[in-house]
């Protein structure tokens, strides 16, 4: 397991693995909001919840194609399937390896960006527990997405249009959280749900992924 998940961290820090992207996608996304909506403080203030989470969600669609891809290109999936180590643990393998290269950096660059949307003080901690809490539940998902459209030419698409329906509760609860935590309310209540989903998603996806793969390489 721990070989497995090094391979995949140095592929995705190797030259054209995609390192770095999510982030540069994040960065730009978030830059470009003031000029949109205009430099008023209080108009950013009140929006920046929502487009930093917006903004990290789609940061975390664009890598999503590579975690089965390259396996599937070079014969690996195949002896992934019939290694001894359980299929399920590969693919929660997978998904950590995702949110290692792009859900912890976007986690912690989300405080420094924030800066720019003119973040009120309290929401910083609340943006940042929300999204170390989220993002796992996006890399989940985006595994499974993944696992769908294994082995399928151009799926880059349809794995997107498979996985934003599946990443709008996160996005809901996610943001409504750092709102909250911003505005000085309690963010309990969307906290715990956010909890809820990722570990219903760390439960249940890694079995339907599995068995997706095992379907897709029949």
């Amino acid at each position: 397991m721990i070989a497995l998940l090094l391979r995949d961290l140095r592929l995705a820090t190797r030259a054209g693995g995609g390192f770095g992207l999510s982030l540069a996608f994040f960065l730009i996304v978030t830059v470009l909001v003031p000029f949109g909506v205009g430099p008023e403080g209080g108009t950013l203030a009140r929006i920046a919840p929502g487009i930093l989470w917006v903004g990290a969600l789609l940061a975390s669609l664009l890598s999503l194609d590579r975690i089965f891809a390259l396996d599937h290109e070079d014969g690996s999936l195949d002896i992934l399937v019939t290694a001894p180590i359980p299929l399920e643990g590969a693919v929660l393998v997978k998904a950590a390896a995702h949110w290692l290269v792009t859900g912890l950096p976007l986690t912690l660059a989300a405080p420094v960006l924030a800066v720019l949307l003119h973040l009120p003080g309290p929401g910083f901690f609340w943006m940042t527990v929300s999204l170390a809490l989220g993002t796992p539940a996006l890399s989940v998902i985006g595994t499974f997405g993944a696992a769908l459209t294994v082995g399928l030419k151009r799926g880059g698409l349809l794995l997107s249009l498979l996985v934003l329906p599946l990443y709008i509760p996160t996005l809901i609860f996610g943001a409504d959280c750092a709102r909250r935590g911003a505005e000085g309310l309690t963010a309990g209540t969307p906290l715990l749900m956010l909890a809820g989903i990722t570990l219903g998603a760390l439960a249940i996806l890694p079995f339907a992924a599995a068995a997706a793969i095992r379907a897709n390489l029949r």
